[in-house]
Order: structure tokens, then C-alpha cells, then sequence
């Protein structure tokens, strides 16, 4: 598999082989942060489910003022410069959790420095990819980078049991991997050409045409926050599995994620960004039900592997976004807008749910998000796009 991998990476243009590099790194400090973040919470800083769902709200912050940080830095950087920041703002994040945070106030401000980083890479990631892609094959482009990603996260979530297994669960090791990866992915954004001589996009963007985008941002929002922040906190506070266990799920999910990722861009070219997003809300209904009734921790370790594998269908909203872009220059504000919205619900979700954990049961949360996820399959299914003549 990495073979083969490597093996096309020869045939390339060096700007994609930068990028892919880049998200190859990036992959593995986002994996290292997501497969120990809720061990870290509970070992290192003692917090219930209540606590760990008010410390999304500074988390997931940054997020809601990606717009304008966007709008910022896009007036006198492009995309690939953004990305280079964000990777600046991730190691220092990932030294400061590490070696400095071992009180409520650094760990909030750390969290928060990783978190904008996060965000202003997921805002500029997809356009990237697609002035990387030829016109039909913007899927699998994307999913070809997805596939990069995985790599990494195998890359760091390896290191992360490794480390584990060799020294405990020693997270000023695990989050100095992960600071190490960040500085070789920006320096691979640094170098990326890509763009330079195309107009700049536009620093705020807010049309009723991608009214369905916008709505479809907040449903993710709610996915994300739901399965990030409680989706491993019942593997964790339920049922006790340690850090090593999370490190082995997240290691299978982005070894499929290396195989599947790049096909799920093949299907979202083929059959449409409707019938992927849809079957996806559907989908995730169903991995609410178990999360909700299934006391089986094997089950509820496969739930845990396929809400990661079906995150990489997110790449359908920018896929989609772009056919329906009145210019090319609205792509980077509009997904950064998109994120805003999706965590206007991102920052307060969380608060519900963890009181409806404490107060109902674990239950509550995710039958919640299980309606919420049965609304976004008639809402995705209302997407329509242009036919390709149509846009030439």
C-alpha cells in the first residue's frame, strides 16, 4: 500500500507532491491531538462529561471566528501562506499541552491555539486541492489528499501506541511528536506555488445561492461535535479503554481511510454529491442507535471506525460548493463561512449534551444527534447542481 503510494508520488507535479506531503504531516498531528485528547482530559486534568462538554465552547471558538480571521489574513496572504500559519499555531498549541498545561487556564488557552490552527486549515485545505484538480475530477483529488491524511494519522497514531507502549502514557511525548509534524507540514505549505499568479479570492462572501451549502455546514457541525467530543468519551468513561486501545481504532480507521478515502472521491464524481451526502446522514442514524443502546464494546469500537472512515465524506460539500461557486474567488470565504455557521452549533451543542449525559444519560445525547442526523438526509437531498455544459 505505501508502495504504491510512493510509486506515484514520481509521476507528479511538485506542487502536488508538496501538498501531499504537507497533508501527510498534518494528518499526523491531527492524529496524534484525536486519539489522545480524551485520555488526556480524563488522566491529566480529572474532567466529567459536564466539563468536557463546556471545554468545546473555547475550543471550537476559533471556528466561529474563522470568517473573520479569514477575511484577515486573505487581505494580504494567499491559502498556501494561511496553511503555513496554522501550522505554526498547531506545534506551538501541541509544546503548550505537553510541557505547560497542567491547569484550567493553560490548558484552555493551548486548546484554543491548536484549534485555530485546525480551522484555518480545514478552511483552506479543499481550495487548495481543487485548483490542484482538472475539472470532473475534483473528488477524487480531494480524496486522494484524504488518502495522504490517513497515511499520516497511521503514521501518528503508530507513534502515539508506540510511545505508549514503551513509556506509558507520557503526553509531553506524544504532543512533541505531533508539535514536529506541524513544522514539517508548514514547511511544506510554505513552498507550494500554487495559485500565486490566480486573482485573489475575496475576503467575505454571503450569497442566498449557497443557502443549502450553509445548511449543510451546521449539520456537519453537529456530527463533529457530537462523535469528537462524546463519541470516544463513551469508550473512555463507559466502558475504561485506555489510550492505546483509542491510538489501535484510530490507526484501523486511517488505514481504511488510506483505501477508501480516495475511492469515496471516485463515488462523489460519479454518482453526485446528493446521493453521498444523504446516504451518509443515513449512516450516521444509524451509528447514533448504536451509540445510544449497544453495550457491546466491540460493536461500539466498529461504530467508532466507521464515523471515522464516513468523516472524509465532508470533502462533498467543497466538491459541491464549487459547481454551484458563482467564481472561483467566493470558494475560501464561503467554506470559511460554512465553518462559522457550523460552529454557531458547534460551540453550544456540546454544553446540551453534556448536560443531558449527566442529567438523563449517555443515551439522550446521541438519540439527539440521531434526529438531527434524519433532518440532514432531507435536507441533502434537496441538492441540486448545475450539469457540466452548464457551466463551461
Amino acid at each position: 500500500m505505501v508502495r504504491r503510494f510512493l510509486a506515484k508520488l514520481a509521476g507528479i507535479g511538485p506542487d502536488f507532491r508538496r501538498m501531499l506531503r504537507a497533508t501527510l504531516f498534518f494528518g499526523a498531528a491531527a492524529g496524534i491531538f484525536m486519539s489522545t485528547l480524551n485520555n488526556y482530559l480524563s488522566d491529566v486534568h480529572d474532567l466529567g462529561a459536564a466539563a468536557r462538554g463546556w471545554l468545546e465552547l473555547p475550543r471550537e471558538l476559533p471556528g466561529f471566528l474563522i470568517i473573520g480571521v479569514s477575511a484577515l489574513l486573505l487581505t494580504f496572504m494567499r491559502e498556501s501562506r494561511m496553511a503555513a500559519v496554522a501550522m505554526v499555531l498547531t506545534a506551538t498549541g501541541a509544546v503548550g499541552l505537553g510541557l505547560v498545561a497542567r491547569e484550567t487556564t493553560p490548558l484552555v488557552v493551548f486548546v484554543v491555539i491548536w484549534s485555530l490552527g485546525d480551522h484555518i486549515i480545514f478552511a483552506v485545505e479543499g481550495p487548495i486541492g481543487l485548483t490542484l484538480a482538472k475539472r470532473g475530477n475534483e473528488g477524487r483529488r480531494l480524496g486522494q489528499l484524504g488518502g495522504a491524511r490517513n497515511l499520516g494519522v497511521i503514521l501518528g497514531v503508530a507513534g502515539v501506541y508506540l510511545l505508549a507502549k514503551w513509556f506509558g502514557d507520557r503526553y509531553d511525548l506524544f504532543y512533541g511528536l505531533a508539535a514536529l509534524a506541524a513544522v514539517a507540514a508548514g514547511w511544506n505549505y510554505l513552498r507550494l506555488r500554487v495559485g500565486e499568479t490566480a486573482a485573489r479570492s475575496r475576503r467575505l462572501v454571503w450569497r442566498r445561492k449557497y443557502g443549502i451549502f450553509y445548511a449543510i455546514s451546521a449539520l456537519f457541525g453537529v456530527r463533529k461535535q457530537i462523535f469528537l467530543a462524546f463519541g470516544g468519551w463513551v469508550l473512555v468513561s463507559l466502558h475504561g479503554v485506555p489510550v492505546s486501545t483509542i491510538a489501535l481504532l484510530y490507526f484501523i480507521a486511517a488505514a481504511l481511510g488510506v483505501l477508501f478515502r480516495p475511492l469515496l472521491g471516485d463515488i462523489i464524481d460519479w454518482v453526485g454529491e446528493r446521493v453521498v451526502l444523504a446516504t451518509d446522514e443515513a449512516l450516521l442514524l444509524g451509528i447514533c442507535l448504536v451509540y445510544a443502546f449497544v453495550d457491546d464494546v466491540r460493536l461500539l469500537y466498529g461504530a467508532y471506525v466507521l464515523d471515522s472512515i464516513l468523516f472524509a465524506l465532508r470533502i462533498a460539500r467543497t466538491t459541491y460548493l464549487k459547481k454551484i461557486a458563482d467564481d472561483p474567488a467566493d470558494i475560501t470565504p464561503t467554506i470559511s463561512m460554512g465553518i462559522t455557521i457550523d460552529h454557531v452549533v458547534a460551540m453550544s451543542l456540546p454544553i446540551l449534551s453534556g448536560w443531558l449525559w449527566e442529567t438523563y444519560g449517555h443515551q439522550w445525547v446521541f438519540l439527539l444527534a440521531g434526529a438531527i442526523a434524519l433532518v440532514g438526509f432531507f435536507i441533502c437531498l434537496r441538492i441540486r447542481v448545475p450539469e457540466p455544459d452548464a457551466t463551461a
